[in-house]
């Protein structure tokens, strides 16, 4: 484990998604069960902001499907989505604010193998390595999470762990633009462009635009992430 640089702590969890999504870049997320360990390298994911973002489970406020968006940064949302695969978002900011990031796709690092079993559940053909954590379904299948961790803490002994490794990828290889598949006006590109990947990474997803996008100027809530 210490080849990924050490555990992330409260305070890298504790500030706004849009500051958090970027800054996870590089980093290792990390699920250890009876089965195994599996480390996942992040390259790729998506912020979403609350009550300001028309595109967050979030916007409406809390219910008891989305209760643990509104719980402090470092919380693990899981969440069952299309009635096929489920998705892990990190919490971000300080409790209350229902903000979190998703994570879209990553590199496999760690239990190779395992992620490889875990992935075979539902083909019959092995997945190329490059793909095995492509895509916020796979992300969850490859790490063996499922509604049972919805609301693990990265900060508690247990499972799951966030770490840092040596810092965040060259700066330059950093792109964002708009997110995969959100409709509606949580989907204008000009005020939403709040996916962030690594340029050139294979294990990023393809883009796949939401339906029916319309101008959502009234949502801008500041600049543009840079």
């Amino acid at each position: 484990m210490n080849s990924y640089g050490p555990r992330a702590e409260e305070g890298f969890f504790l500030r706004p998604a849009l500051s958090l999504a970027p800054d996870l870049l590089g980093r290792v997320l990390i699920n250890t069960s009876t089965d195994g360990t599996v480390a996942l390298r992040i390259t790729e994911v998506e912020a979403y902001v609350g009550s300001a973002d028309p595109g967050s489970h979030a916007f409406r406020g809390r219910t008891q499907r989305n209760q643990t968006m509104f719980r402090s940064g470092g919380h693990l949302y899981c969440y069952f989505i299309y009635g096929m695969h489920f998705s892990i978002n990190i919490v971000a900011d300080r409790a209350g604010c229902g903000t979190g990031v998703l994570i879209r796709s990553g590199e496999i690092v760690e239990g190779t193998d395992l992620a490889q079993q875990r992935r075979m559940a539902r083909r019959t053909t092995p997945v190329p390595h490059r793909i095995l954590a492509s895509g916020p379904g796979n992300v969850a299948q490859a790490l063996g999470a499922d509604l049972s961790d919805d609301g693990a803490h990265l900060l508690s002994p247990g499972p799951w762990q966030l770490r840092t490794g040596g810092g965040q990828p060259d700066r330059h290889l950093v792109r964002n633009g708009p997110r995969v598949g959100v409709s509606g006006e949580g989907g204008d590109p000009d005020v939403f462009p709040w996916r962030f990947w690594l340029a050139g990474d294979p294990s990023v997803s393809q883009f796949r635009p939401g339906r029916n996008i319309r101008p959502a100027s009234r949502w801008a809530i500041g600049p543009r992430p840079q």
